[in-house]
């Protein structure tokens, strides 16, 4: 992953910021609205069946009823299918009179809403992508099952632990939004960064660049050889948060996050905030990014980028899974922590956003709740979870799992990343806490229009404190805080 060695000199650093500063009055392009993606046919209802309660045993602690019907819909993004459908074979091992209804889509919230709203939904849904549900709609509205009780049934392994004492730090607190109650339990282990190959930098004779004035050689350099600096998925710019917010927190601390997803007064335009926008918005203005990149998918930039057309793309650790088919055998696929912006950075460099990813909830009214949670309990042993990393190349929740896997270039990268982050991860909320805000509004409406070219980053800013305040007044969307 290059150099680990700390920040650039104090005078540079100020002289970079002073820069940024002056760089920063420059106009910039807009963004097709958001399409969502496309999918198979739907299903995934729940039978009208409701399933019985199931006599309480050392090997059933839920009490599920074992000859209810199990109905899941799982998300077909990055991670594709299969692991949820091994897990569903382990569910019928252990339930074999139980009919498994299975269905896959991208259209999570166009096919189920309807069932909610009908008090059909299936049992276990993988609320992921474009089209997520916004579970603090949800949990209001009393549409969710709290999981504590799978949170204190005994882990599948080992029944002296309970299944939150095998999870890892912080999967837990993500999956409460008010009070007390587990609303989601986020299935995979998210590192989010900035992704690159370790070859393509050796070709250029190159460190990852662990500060600005690094970041921007690199990427002029770059240029000059025909390459961009940077692509993201210009359809869905919320991918570009995934290394700006980790790089704000790196400049100004991580309670200048917590601010932004506590919806204060101003969060947005602290001094971090103008500063990182200002850094990202200066590669745009000096042509590091790809060209064409406000138009494309992620499908489409993540694949310009594993073809060497692009450096650097803000993503999390499942691209690696996504893009299997043309990242190159030798792409040597890392990640790495925000490079520093100056020396006055409140985190050290190796400041990581890394968190819980893929939400699974278990509707209220499902027909067969018990089943829905018993099935997360099989996901979160070591079997499913050894499975879903070898098969996805991604990390589980489950807080280990990965003893007699070799693991691929780019999870090896990410464990390495979190080791180097150490207690200087960070976590923001604001997209799990408010969906639209954060895809719309501050990804499309906001940072989409300033990457592309056709706002500065002061008017970006302006746009997307508005929007946080109008969110923040608005007394039909229930707010949460950082407690």
């Amino acid at each position: 992953m290059g150099s680990t060695s700390g920040t650039s000199n104090g005078s540079a650093g100020v002289g970079r910021r002073n820069l940024l500063k002056r760089s920063a009055a420059l106009g910039l392009v807009s963004v097709p609205a958001m399409s969502f993606l496309s999918a198979c046919a739907s299903g995934g209802g729940g039978s009208q069946d409701k399933a019985k309660e199931g006599k309480k045993t050392e090997q059933n602690p839920l009490g599920v009823d074992g000859s209810a019907a199990l109905s899941v819909v799982i998300f077909d993004g990055g991670f594709g299918t299969k692991y949820a459908t091994d897990a569903n074979a382990e569910y019928k091992k252990a339930f074999p009179d139980a009919k498994i209804d299975f269905h896959s889509t991208q259209k999570i919230q166009s096919e189920l809403q309807p069932k909610f709203n009908g008090g059909t939904p299936p049992d276990l849904i993988d609320n992921s992508g474009a089209q997520q549900m916004d579970v603090g709609v949800l949990s209001s509205k009393k549409q969710l099952a709290d999981l504590t009780p799978l949170l204190d049934a005994p882990s599948i392994d080992d029944p002296s632990k309970k299944v939150r004492d095998t999870l890892r730090p912080g999967i837990v607190e993500m999956g409460r939004f008010d009070g007390d109650p587990v609303w989601t339990l986020y299935y995979a282990y998210t590192v989010y960064g900035v992704w690159y190959s370790q070859t393509a930098l050796d070709r250029l004779d190159a460190e990852y660049p662990e500060d600005w004035d690094a970041m921007l050689a690199l990427c002029a350099k770059a240029k000059k050889q025909g390459i961009a600096g940077w692509t993201y998925a210009g359809k869905y710019p919320y991918y570009v948060p995934f290394s700006l917010y980790p790089f704000i927190a790196k400049i100004g601390g991580r309670e200048v996050l917590d601010s932004i997803d506590n919806l204060e007064p101003n969060a947005w335009k602290h001094p971090a905030v103008k500063a990182a926008f200002e850094a990202y918005y200066e590669l745009q203005r000096k042509g590091y990014v790809l060209q064409g990149t406000p138009g494309i998918d992620h499908i489409q930039s993540q694949t310009a980028w594993a073809k060497g057309e692009a450096l650097f793309i803000p993503n999390g650790s499942w691209v690696e899974n996504e893009s299997a088919s043309v990242i190159p055998d030798d792409f040597r696929l890392s990640v790495g922590a925000p490079s520093a912006l100056d020396a006055s950075d409140k985190m050290p460099f190796g400041t990581l956003w890394a968190s819980g990813g893929e939400p699974f909830i278990v509707p209220a009214q499902a027909n067969n709740v018990a089943g829905g949670m018993e099935q997360l309990r099989i996901m979160l042993g070591e079997t499913s979870s050894k499975n879903f990393t070898a098969q996805v190349k991604s990390l589980s929740a489950l807080n280990g799992g990965t003893d007699g896997i070799e693991l691929t270039p780019g999870l090896k990268s990410a464990v390495a990343a979190l080791d180097k982050a150490g207690d200087n991860i960070v976590n923001p909320r604001i997209g799990d806490w408010y969906v639209k805000l954060q895809k719309e509004q501050i990804g499309v409406s906001g940072l989409g229009e300033m990457m592309a070219g056709r706002i500065t980053p002061a008017e970006a800013i302006k746009k997307i404190q508005d929007f946080a305040d109008a969110t923040a007044k608005d007394e039909s969307i229930k707010h949460y805080k950082h407690q």
